[in-house]
């Protein structure tokens, strides 16, 4: 039986696709095994930024030389289309996953495959197999569920869309379908994933129908939660008091993921963003409004360095940090990428955005551990969702991770006290599981 490894870069729907041809190729006969037992690699390309593109080629260029077969698939095989042919034995697009099958036969053949013509399909349709064990041994709960593909904005620096294309929303029958399957295997947290979550319905029922979407999953019976994807500030603005109702169900993670990307309006339109300060800030008050701050959590992104980001817009992200406090911030220093709008425009040094970078992380971490602090001491009920040599992470209903010192089961719910905090987690003390006969392993 012919070995193949896949390894995955990039965002959760990423890990979906993975699911998709990991379950092809077993279909096939193919076996899924470790990098160092494989004759075939499988990379699952991200192209967001160049130094991932770089790493990701890098890699490539590894594993031929130790004399394996590399297959590119993810966004860089449309979005550096010529660097991947010139490196790799076979590559696919995302919406060609179910040629995966010919693309790693055609490599083991010695035989150049490239298939990244535009061929859309349903993913949630497709039959996927989910990873029990991770490559660190870990043991998980987690699966991931695309809910569409594409987006309808047009950012002045996101490559991503040309390898994704515009909105194609799923239908909710089959992507409630795929949830039930998940959680009857024995998963306990769903993500729900796609480029905008936010744009969800738009394309497909002419609406905003992420609510609706939310509300017949939480119909399902089972023991488990939803974490939501992220979403365009301004989507979520236009469906925010639908958007909330839906959120209320106690299957949903208290999550909101609603990237700003900039706290200067200038530089907002640069970047050919949909949204402004405002509607940020009232997605922000609303959900915190009417869900208690150590209940929930809210994310956002931040680009630094984007061109044109003069001082005085550097000071205005840094004051709506301050302001909204989100309880994390995913920060990405502005890369130039070849073909967008913004690759014409004069790009600044990468001091300045190593700066910028660390003084918003300064600020960011210090809000998170101000927040994390104000937990400690507190009973908290979590749920497992993934078992380390280590202990058991869990996760409290605003999704912020619990640490607990105890190989538990995946699933279990336990009442905790939150007894030390990091910036990054909380560390609980096992009071209570509802699994009969439970013993203190603390």
């Amino acid at each position: 039986m012919i070995g193949v490894a896949i390894e995955t870069y990039g965002c959760t729907m990423n890990q979906s696709d993975s699911d998709i041809m990991r379950y092809e190729l077993f279909k096939l006969g193919f076996e899924i095994v470790p990098v160092e037992e494989a004759e075939v690699v499988i990379l699952n390309s991200c192209g967001v930024i160049d130094y991932t593109e770089k790493k990701i080629i890098k890699r490539a260029v590894e594993l031929r030389k130790s004399g394996k077969k590399v297959v590119i698939a993810g966004c860089l095989p449309r979005i550096s289309s010529r660097k991947v042919r010139a490196i790799a034995d076979s590559a696919i697009s995302p919406d060609n996953l179910l040629k995966i099958g010919e693309a790693v036969k055609a490599a083991l053949d010695g035989r150049k495959y490239f298939e990244i013509s535009k061929n859309y399909v349903e993913k949630s349709n497709l039959c996927k197999c989910r990873l029990r064990i991770d490559s660190s041994g870990n043991i998980s709960g987690i699966a991931v569920v695309s809910i569409a593909e594409g987006c309808t904005g047009r950012c002045s620096f996101c490559a991503t869309r040309f390898a994704r294309g515009s909105l194609r929303s799923f239908s909710i029958d089959s992507i409630v379908r795929e949830v039930e399957k998940a959680v009857k295997q024995g998963f306990v947290e769903i993500q729900l994933t796609s480029q905008d979550t936010g744009a969800y319905g738009l394309d497909k029922y002419g609406k905003y129908a992420l609510p609706e979407l939310l509300e017949k999953i939480t119909t399902i019976d089972g023991n488990f939660k939803v974490r939501v994807g992220m979403m365009n500030p301004r989507h979520a603005y236009e469906m925010l008091d639908d958007l909330i109702n839906a959120y209320a169900s106690d299957k949903i993670y208290k999550f909101m993921h609603v990237p700003v990307q900039s706290g200067d309006e200038k530089i907002l339109e640069a970047m050919n963003r949909s949204h402004g300060v405002e509607e940020y800030f009232e997605v922000v008050s609303a959900f915190r409004k009417e869900f208690d701050s150590d209940d929930s959590l809210i994310s956002t992104d931040i680009i630094v360095g984007f061109p044109g980001e003069d001082i005085e817009s550097f000071y205005k992200s840094l004051s709506l940090i301050k302001e909204s406090k989100p309880d994390l911030v995913n920060i990405t220093r502005y890369s130039p990428r070849k073909g967008t709008p913004a690759y014409k425009l004069k790009d600044m040094p990468d001091w300045i955005k190593k700066d910028r970078s660390r003084a918003i992380t300064r600020l960011a971490n210090k809000i998170k551990e101000k927040r994390n602090k104000r937990l400690v001491g507190k009973v908290l009920n979590v749920i497992i969702t993934k078992r380390k040599d280590s202990g058991s992470l869990s996760r409290y209903i605003s999704y912020r991770p619990v640490v607990v010192n105890c190989k538990c089961r995946i699933g279990e719910t336990l009442k905790v006290k939150v007894v030390d905090c990091t910036p990054t987690h909380l560390r609980g003390e096992i009071l209570e599981s509802n699994v009969s006969g439970y013993r203190n392993c603390g």
